[in-house]
Parts: C-alpha cells; structure tokens; sequence
C-alpha cells in the first residue's frame, strides 16, 4: 500500500507542478521527466513483485524514449530562446502564427 501512496503522490505532483506552471518551459519538461520515471519506478517496483522481466524491459524503452524527448524538447528551448531571447510562455500565443 505504501508503494501505491508513494507513486500516486510523486505522479501527482509532477501533474501539478505541469498544470499550475504553464509559465516556463523548461519547468514543464522537468515535469514531463519527472513523470516519465516515476512511471519507470512504478514498472520496475512491480516486475520485481510479480517476478516478471516484462515491466523492466517497458522501463528501458520509457527511458530510451524520455531521453529522445529531453532532447528534442532541449533543442526546441534553444531556438526558441534564440528567436525570443526568454524561455517564458507568454507570448506563446505568437508561434501559432
């Protein structure tokens, strides 16, 4: 039970600290990452529970795939503080354009 209470409470408050700060980009990948291994936590937790080799090999293709992610997600910051010259969201409004 103290694993479900862990888990849960760890996922929600990197949901939260995604949802609240919709200022800052670089917070939000943060908690997109957070996220993503608390996910792995919880597939490597219960494959050695349930004794199976199956939750630990999802877990390294989570974590092939975050890495994939903070990369793109790194390099789509450069450039944008290239052309804006702050990582702020506010005038985010702009890009759909």
């Amino acid at each position: 039970m103290l694993f479900y209470i862990s888990f849960l409470s760890l996922f929600g408050f990197c949901f939260f600290g995604f949802i609240l700060n919709y200022r800052n980009i670089l917070i939000l990948l943060l908690g997109v990452e957070f996220s993503l291994v608390t996910i792995n936590l919880v597939f490597i937790i219960f494959s050695i529970l349930l004794d199976d080799l199956y939750g630990q090999i999802y877990s390294l293709l989570i974590l092939t795939i975050a890495a994939a992610e903070s990369s793109i997600g790194l390099a789509i910051l450069l450039s944008y503080y290239k052309v804006r010259r702050t990582i702020t969201l506010h005038n985010s409004l702009l890009l759909k354009n």
